[in-house]
Protein backbone atom coordinates (compact mmCIF):
# COMPACT_ATOMS: atom_id res chain seq x y z
CA UNK A 1 0.00 0.00 0.00
CA UNK A 2 1.36 3.40 -0.58
CA UNK A 3 2.48 5.93 1.73
CA UNK A 4 1.70 9.18 1.50
CA UNK A 5 4.04 12.45 2.80
CA UNK A 6 3.11 16.01 2.64
CA UNK A 7 6.10 17.75 0.84
CA UNK A 8 4.89 21.39 0.56
CA UNK A 9 2.15 23.85 2.86
CA UNK A 10 0.77 27.33 2.55
CA UNK A 11 -1.22 29.77 3.95
CA UNK A 12 -3.07 33.02 4.39
CA UNK A 13 -4.38 33.63 7.96
CA UNK A 14 -5.30 36.46 10.42
CA UNK A 15 -1.72 35.66 12.36
CA UNK A 16 0.16 35.66 8.87
CA UNK A 17 0.13 35.69 5.51
CA UNK A 18 2.40 32.81 4.78
CA UNK A 19 3.73 29.68 5.90
CA UNK A 20 6.68 30.74 8.24
CA UNK A 21 5.06 33.41 9.90
CA UNK A 22 2.22 31.65 10.89
CA UNK A 23 4.46 28.74 12.62
CA UNK A 24 6.49 32.24 14.55
CA UNK A 25 2.94 33.31 15.55
CA UNK A 26 1.69 30.49 16.95
CA UNK A 27 5.22 29.72 18.88
CA UNK A 28 5.24 33.24 20.20
CA UNK A 29 1.68 32.80 21.22
CA UNK A 30 0.38 35.60 19.65
CA UNK A 31 -3.26 35.67 18.77
CA UNK A 32 -4.70 37.24 15.27
CA UNK A 33 -8.46 38.38 17.19
CA UNK A 34 -9.61 41.78 16.49
CA UNK A 35 -11.76 44.61 15.91
CA UNK A 36 -13.77 43.59 12.73
CA UNK A 37 -13.20 46.43 10.17
CA UNK A 38 -15.94 46.08 7.27
CA UNK A 39 -19.10 47.34 6.08
CA UNK A 40 -21.98 47.53 8.16
CA UNK A 41 -19.89 45.81 10.85
CA UNK A 42 -20.87 48.53 13.28
CA UNK A 43 -24.58 47.03 12.55
CA UNK A 44 -23.32 43.66 14.10
CA UNK A 45 -23.60 42.75 17.84
CA UNK A 46 -20.64 40.71 17.22
CA UNK A 47 -17.68 42.81 16.42
CA UNK A 48 -14.34 40.70 16.52
CA UNK A 49 -13.15 38.57 14.30
CA UNK A 50 -9.65 36.48 13.48
CA UNK A 51 -9.67 39.02 10.26
CA UNK A 52 -6.45 38.87 7.07
CA UNK A 53 -5.37 42.61 7.04
CA UNK A 54 -3.01 44.71 4.89
CA UNK A 55 -2.54 41.39 2.42
CA UNK A 56 -1.27 42.78 -0.68
CA UNK A 57 -1.67 39.71 -2.78
CA UNK A 58 -4.82 40.59 -4.78
CA UNK A 59 -3.36 44.32 -5.90
CA UNK A 60 -1.42 42.56 -8.29
CA UNK A 61 -4.36 40.51 -10.15
CA UNK A 62 -5.56 41.60 -13.94
CA UNK A 63 -9.31 42.76 -13.95
CA UNK A 64 -10.12 39.59 -15.58
CA UNK A 65 -9.33 38.02 -12.24
CA UNK A 66 -10.51 40.77 -10.03
CA UNK A 67 -14.04 39.34 -11.75
CA UNK A 68 -13.75 35.65 -11.48
CA UNK A 69 -12.04 35.51 -7.55
CA UNK A 70 -14.02 35.71 -4.53
CA UNK A 71 -11.73 36.69 -1.55
CA UNK A 72 -11.93 32.58 -0.52
CA UNK A 73 -10.64 31.83 -4.03
CA UNK A 74 -7.66 34.32 -3.82
CA UNK A 75 -7.26 33.07 -0.28
CA UNK A 76 -6.68 29.72 -1.75
CA UNK A 77 -4.58 30.73 -4.81
CA UNK A 78 -1.77 32.39 -2.52
CA UNK A 79 -1.87 29.50 -0.24
CA UNK A 80 -1.29 26.91 -3.48
CA UNK A 81 1.42 28.94 -4.54
CA UNK A 82 2.90 28.75 -1.64
CA UNK A 83 2.64 25.09 -1.14
CA UNK A 84 3.93 24.91 -4.68
CA UNK A 85 6.78 26.30 -4.11
CA UNK A 86 7.74 24.71 -0.32
CA UNK A 87 7.59 21.59 -2.65
CA UNK A 88 10.07 22.35 -5.40
CA UNK A 89 8.21 21.19 -7.88
CA UNK A 90 4.68 21.59 -9.74
CA UNK A 91 2.18 18.63 -8.48
CA UNK A 92 2.59 16.94 -11.90
CA UNK A 93 0.89 15.26 -14.36
CA UNK A 94 -2.56 13.41 -13.00
CA UNK A 95 -1.90 15.54 -9.67
CA UNK A 96 -5.43 17.27 -8.98
CA UNK A 97 -6.48 19.48 -6.45
CA UNK A 98 -9.42 19.08 -3.01
CA UNK A 99 -10.43 22.25 -1.02
CA UNK A 100 -13.03 22.23 1.32
CA UNK A 101 -14.91 25.17 2.28
CA UNK A 102 -18.37 25.55 3.96
CA UNK A 103 -19.66 28.92 2.32
CA UNK A 104 -17.29 29.07 -0.96
CA UNK A 105 -18.33 32.89 -2.67
CA UNK A 106 -20.36 34.35 0.46
CA UNK A 107 -18.99 37.50 -0.64
CA UNK A 108 -19.92 37.37 -3.90
CA UNK A 109 -23.73 36.07 -2.40
CA UNK A 110 -23.65 39.43 -0.38
CA UNK A 111 -22.38 41.94 -2.92
CA UNK A 112 -25.36 40.60 -5.49
CA UNK A 113 -27.27 40.29 -2.95
CA UNK A 114 -27.36 44.23 -2.23
CA UNK A 115 -27.07 44.82 -5.68
CA UNK A 116 -30.75 43.55 -6.31
CA UNK A 117 -32.61 43.89 -2.97
CA UNK A 118 -30.74 47.27 -1.87
CA UNK A 119 -30.14 49.31 -4.59
CA UNK A 120 -33.00 47.98 -6.44
CA UNK A 121 -30.72 46.46 -9.97
CA UNK A 122 -32.17 44.27 -11.96
CA UNK A 123 -28.75 43.14 -13.81
CA UNK A 124 -25.39 41.43 -11.46
CA UNK A 125 -22.03 40.49 -13.31
CA UNK A 126 -22.38 37.59 -16.01
CA UNK A 127 -19.82 36.04 -13.91
CA UNK A 128 -21.28 35.74 -11.00
CA UNK A 129 -21.98 32.31 -10.46
CA UNK A 130 -18.43 30.81 -11.41
CA UNK A 131 -17.12 33.57 -8.65
CA UNK A 132 -19.59 32.18 -5.42
CA UNK A 133 -19.63 28.79 -6.94
CA UNK A 134 -18.19 26.28 -3.96
CA UNK A 135 -15.48 24.26 -5.92
CA UNK A 136 -14.30 27.95 -8.17
CA UNK A 137 -11.11 27.86 -5.80
CA UNK A 138 -10.34 23.93 -6.59
CA UNK A 139 -11.07 24.81 -10.41
CA UNK A 140 -8.67 27.75 -10.35
CA UNK A 141 -5.55 26.00 -8.53
CA UNK A 142 -6.17 23.27 -11.01
CA UNK A 143 -5.97 25.86 -13.81
CA UNK A 144 -3.33 27.66 -12.78
CA UNK A 145 -1.10 25.20 -12.40
CA UNK A 146 -1.97 23.00 -15.03
CA UNK A 147 -3.73 19.80 -13.04
CA UNK A 148 -5.86 17.85 -14.55
CA UNK A 149 -5.94 14.74 -11.72
CA UNK A 150 -9.47 14.20 -9.44
CA UNK A 151 -10.42 17.71 -8.26
CA UNK A 152 -13.43 19.04 -6.57
CA UNK A 153 -14.77 20.52 -3.54
CA UNK A 154 -15.72 19.22 -0.11
CA UNK A 155 -18.53 20.67 1.92
CA UNK A 156 -18.89 19.74 5.67
CA UNK A 157 -19.43 22.84 7.67
CA UNK A 158 -16.06 23.03 10.41
CA UNK A 159 -14.98 19.53 8.86
CA UNK A 160 -14.55 20.50 4.96
CA UNK A 161 -10.90 20.47 5.38
CA UNK A 162 -9.79 17.50 7.01
CA UNK A 163 -12.48 15.65 4.41
CA UNK A 164 -10.64 16.96 2.10
CA UNK A 165 -7.51 16.06 2.92
CA UNK A 166 -8.20 13.10 4.03
CA UNK A 167 -9.76 11.92 0.85
CA UNK A 168 -6.66 13.04 -1.08
CA UNK A 169 -5.16 10.88 1.05
CA UNK A 170 -7.02 7.85 0.35
CA UNK A 171 -7.01 9.22 -3.72
CA UNK A 172 -3.04 8.98 -3.53
CA UNK A 173 -2.88 5.76 -1.38
CA UNK A 174 -4.94 4.13 -3.40
CA UNK A 175 -3.29 5.16 -6.73
CA UNK A 176 -5.72 7.55 -8.09
CA UNK A 177 -3.34 9.84 -8.48
CA UNK A 178 0.44 10.28 -7.68
CA UNK A 179 -0.39 14.01 -5.81
CA UNK A 180 -2.95 15.90 -4.50
CA UNK A 181 -3.05 19.44 -3.88
CA UNK A 182 -5.38 19.65 -0.59
CA UNK A 183 -6.93 21.96 1.98
CA UNK A 184 -9.23 24.33 2.64
CA UNK A 185 -10.46 28.02 2.05
CA UNK A 186 -12.64 30.24 4.21
CA UNK A 187 -14.04 33.97 3.97
CA UNK A 188 -17.09 34.55 6.23
CA UNK A 189 -15.82 37.35 7.89
CA UNK A 190 -18.25 39.88 6.12
CA UNK A 191 -21.59 41.26 7.25
CA UNK A 192 -23.98 38.36 6.28
CA UNK A 193 -21.94 35.79 7.56
CA UNK A 194 -21.21 37.21 11.03
CA UNK A 195 -24.74 37.88 11.45
CA UNK A 196 -25.49 34.40 10.80
CA UNK A 197 -23.61 32.84 13.05
CA UNK A 198 -25.23 35.21 15.26
CA UNK A 199 -28.24 33.76 15.45
CA UNK A 200 -26.88 30.83 16.41
CA UNK A 201 -26.03 32.11 20.02
CA UNK A 202 -22.54 30.72 19.94
CA UNK A 203 -19.86 33.27 19.18
CA UNK A 204 -17.88 35.58 21.76
CA UNK A 205 -18.43 39.16 22.22
CA UNK A 206 -14.90 39.15 24.15
CA UNK A 207 -12.45 36.02 22.88
CA UNK A 208 -12.07 32.59 22.56
CA UNK A 209 -11.05 30.55 25.37
CA UNK A 210 -11.14 27.24 24.79
CA UNK A 211 -11.25 24.58 27.93
CA UNK A 212 -11.08 27.54 29.96
CA UNK A 213 -14.00 27.44 32.92
CA UNK A 214 -14.58 31.30 31.92
CA UNK A 215 -15.19 30.14 27.98
CA UNK A 216 -18.52 31.65 26.21
CA UNK A 217 -17.92 30.99 22.40
CA UNK A 218 -16.08 30.44 19.65
CA UNK A 219 -14.51 33.62 17.32
CA UNK A 220 -14.58 33.79 13.87
CA UNK A 221 -11.74 33.54 11.54
CA UNK A 222 -10.94 33.38 7.74
CA UNK A 223 -8.09 32.21 5.72
CA UNK A 224 -6.84 29.33 3.50
CA UNK A 225 -4.17 26.44 4.02
CA UNK A 226 -2.73 24.47 0.85
CA UNK A 227 -0.55 21.10 1.30
CA UNK A 228 1.20 19.38 -1.20
CA UNK A 229 0.41 15.39 -0.89
CA UNK A 230 2.63 13.09 -2.85
CA UNK A 231 3.17 9.37 -2.93
CA UNK A 232 6.31 8.66 -0.56
CA UNK A 233 8.62 6.98 -3.35
CA UNK A 234 7.42 9.67 -5.48
CA UNK A 235 8.56 12.42 -3.60
CA UNK A 236 12.13 10.58 -2.09
CA UNK A 237 12.91 9.92 -5.94
CA UNK A 238 12.63 13.19 -6.66
CA UNK A 239 15.10 14.51 -3.26
CA UNK A 240 12.08 16.45 -2.09
CA UNK A 241 12.10 17.26 1.82
CA UNK A 242 9.25 15.74 3.75
CA UNK A 243 7.37 17.38 6.45
CA UNK A 244 5.44 14.52 7.89
CA UNK A 245 3.43 11.40 6.83
CA UNK A 246 -0.02 11.26 6.87
CA UNK A 247 -0.79 7.73 8.09
CA UNK A 248 -4.83 7.63 8.69
CA UNK A 249 -7.58 9.02 8.30
CA UNK A 250 -11.47 8.18 10.02
CA UNK A 251 -14.60 9.57 9.32
CA UNK A 252 -17.75 9.29 11.32
CA UNK A 253 -21.63 10.25 11.55
CA UNK A 254 -23.17 11.17 14.70
CA UNK A 255 -26.51 10.85 13.17
CA UNK A 256 -27.90 12.73 16.11
CA UNK A 257 -28.11 16.53 17.05
CA UNK A 258 -27.80 18.83 13.80
CA UNK A 259 -25.78 21.53 16.32
CA UNK A 260 -24.79 19.64 19.32
CA UNK A 261 -21.53 17.44 19.13
CA UNK A 262 -21.46 13.32 19.95
CA UNK A 263 -19.14 11.64 22.24
CA UNK A 264 -19.63 8.58 21.01
CA UNK A 265 -19.43 10.50 17.13
CA UNK A 266 -15.78 12.08 18.08
CA UNK A 267 -14.50 8.53 19.96
CA UNK A 268 -15.47 6.59 16.74
CA UNK A 269 -13.22 8.31 14.08
CA UNK A 270 -10.21 9.04 16.27
CA UNK A 271 -10.37 5.00 16.85
CA UNK A 272 -10.78 4.85 13.11
CA UNK A 273 -7.86 7.08 12.34
CA UNK A 274 -5.77 5.03 14.38
CA UNK A 275 -6.75 1.96 13.20
CA UNK A 276 -6.23 2.94 9.92
CA UNK A 277 -2.85 4.45 10.70
CA UNK A 278 -1.72 0.87 12.37
CA UNK A 279 -0.97 3.06 15.64
CA UNK A 280 -1.41 2.42 19.24
CA UNK A 281 -3.10 5.29 21.90
CA UNK A 282 0.15 5.72 23.57
CA UNK A 283 2.17 6.50 20.23
CA UNK A 284 0.09 9.68 19.81
CA UNK A 285 2.03 12.72 21.50
CA UNK A 286 -0.29 15.65 20.72
CA UNK A 287 -3.72 16.24 19.86
CA UNK A 288 -4.72 19.50 17.71
CA UNK A 289 -8.44 19.50 19.40
CA UNK A 290 -11.24 20.93 17.79
CA UNK A 291 -11.45 23.12 20.76
CA UNK A 292 -14.05 26.05 19.51
CA UNK A 293 -14.17 27.09 22.83
CA UNK A 294 -17.73 26.77 23.43
CA UNK A 295 -18.97 24.23 26.62
CA UNK A 296 -20.41 21.80 25.21
CA UNK A 297 -18.22 21.01 22.15
CA UNK A 298 -15.25 21.43 24.75
CA UNK A 299 -16.31 19.12 27.52
CA UNK A 300 -17.91 16.28 24.94
CA UNK A 301 -14.66 16.05 23.42
CA UNK A 302 -12.03 15.99 25.99
CA UNK A 303 -14.99 13.20 26.84
CA UNK A 304 -14.10 11.52 24.08
CA UNK A 305 -10.39 11.59 24.18
CA UNK A 306 -10.25 10.23 27.54
CA UNK A 307 -12.58 7.37 26.01
CA UNK A 308 -10.38 5.93 23.56
CA UNK A 309 -7.07 6.75 25.21
CA UNK A 310 -8.08 5.56 28.64
CA UNK A 311 -5.18 6.08 30.69
CA UNK A 312 -2.71 6.97 28.01
CA UNK A 313 -4.68 10.34 27.61
CA UNK A 314 -2.79 11.56 30.96
CA UNK A 315 0.60 11.95 28.95
CA UNK A 316 -1.12 13.69 26.34
CA UNK A 317 -0.71 17.47 24.83
CA UNK A 318 -3.79 18.25 23.70
CA UNK A 319 -4.50 21.84 22.16
CA UNK A 320 -6.26 24.04 20.29
CA UNK A 321 -4.83 26.93 18.67
CA UNK A 322 -8.24 28.49 17.78
CA UNK A 323 -7.96 31.28 19.91
CA UNK A 324 -4.89 32.83 17.69
CA UNK A 325 -6.24 31.99 13.91
CA UNK A 326 -9.90 31.95 14.91
CA UNK A 327 -12.62 29.61 14.46
CA UNK A 328 -12.06 29.45 9.72
CA UNK A 329 -15.06 27.27 9.53
CA UNK A 330 -14.49 25.13 6.42
CA UNK A 331 -10.65 26.07 6.48
CA UNK A 332 -9.98 25.59 9.97
CA UNK A 333 -8.44 21.67 9.77
CA UNK A 334 -6.65 23.47 7.34
CA UNK A 335 -4.67 25.92 9.24
CA UNK A 336 -4.81 23.67 12.33
CA UNK A 337 -2.86 20.94 10.27
CA UNK A 338 0.22 23.25 10.35
CA UNK A 339 0.14 23.33 14.07
CA UNK A 340 0.61 19.29 13.76
CA UNK A 341 3.20 19.76 10.61
CA UNK A 342 5.08 22.68 13.44
CA UNK A 343 4.72 19.99 16.14
CA UNK A 344 6.41 16.63 14.42
CA UNK A 345 9.00 18.72 12.56
CA UNK A 346 9.97 21.51 14.39
CA UNK A 347 9.03 20.05 17.77
CA UNK A 348 7.18 23.34 19.24
CA UNK A 349 3.65 22.54 20.49
CA UNK A 350 1.08 25.52 19.46
CA UNK A 351 -0.43 26.40 23.55
CA UNK A 352 -4.05 27.33 23.65
CA UNK A 353 -4.49 30.58 24.32
CA UNK A 354 -6.99 32.34 26.58
CA UNK A 355 -6.45 29.47 29.21
CA UNK A 356 -7.03 31.36 32.37
CA UNK A 357 -8.88 29.19 34.89
CA UNK A 358 -9.50 25.26 34.81
CA UNK A 359 -12.26 24.02 33.67
CA UNK A 360 -13.16 20.27 35.43
CA UNK A 361 -14.65 18.75 33.10
CA UNK A 362 -11.26 19.46 30.76
CA UNK A 363 -8.88 18.05 32.80
CA UNK A 364 -5.97 17.09 29.85
CA UNK A 365 -2.71 19.40 29.30
CA UNK A 366 -3.78 21.66 27.16
CA UNK A 367 -0.51 23.83 27.12
CA UNK A 368 -1.36 26.65 28.49
CA UNK A 369 -0.78 30.20 27.04
CA UNK A 370 2.90 29.00 25.76
CA UNK A 371 4.65 27.47 23.33
CA UNK A 372 6.73 24.29 24.54
CA UNK A 373 9.16 22.12 23.32
CA UNK A 374 8.58 18.82 22.87
CA UNK A 375 9.30 15.87 20.05
CA UNK A 376 5.85 14.08 19.19
CA UNK A 377 6.05 11.15 17.02
CA UNK A 378 2.58 11.17 15.52
CA UNK A 379 -0.46 13.16 16.41
CA UNK A 380 -3.75 13.76 15.48
CA UNK A 381 -5.59 16.69 14.21
CA UNK A 382 -9.12 16.38 15.12
CA UNK A 383 -12.39 18.13 13.19
CA UNK A 384 -16.26 17.92 14.54
CA UNK A 385 -18.78 19.46 12.31
CA UNK A 386 -22.36 20.99 12.74
CA UNK A 387 -24.76 17.78 11.42
CA UNK A 388 -22.35 15.53 13.22
CA UNK A 389 -19.83 14.69 10.46
CA UNK A 390 -16.65 14.28 12.44
CA UNK A 391 -13.25 14.14 10.20
CA UNK A 392 -9.64 13.40 12.55
CA UNK A 393 -6.21 13.15 10.41
CA UNK A 394 -3.37 10.83 11.99
CA UNK A 395 0.20 11.77 11.05
CA UNK A 396 4.08 10.38 11.96
CA UNK A 397 6.68 12.43 12.02
CA UNK A 398 8.82 11.91 9.18
CA UNK A 399 11.19 8.89 8.94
Amino acid sequence: MRRVVITGAGTVNALAHDLPGTCAALAAGRSGIGVLEFRDADRLSIRIGAQIRGWTWGQALTPQEQSLYDPFTRYALAAAAEALAMAGEGAGEGAGVLIGSSAGGIHTWEDNYRTVFAEGKNRVPPLTVPRLMMNAAASHIGMRHGLTGPTFAVSSACSSSNHAIGQAFRLIRDGHAPAMLAGGAEAMLCFSGIKAWEGLRVLSPDGCRPFSASRNGMVMGEGAAVFVLEEETRARARGARIIAEIAGFGMTADAGDIVVPSVGGAAAAMRAALAEAGLAPEEIGYINAHGTGTRVNDRNEVAAIHRVFGHAANGLMVSSTKAAHGHAIGATGALELIACLMALDQGVIAPTLGLDRTDPDCDLDHVPNEARRAQPGAALSNSFAFGGLNAVLALRAAQ
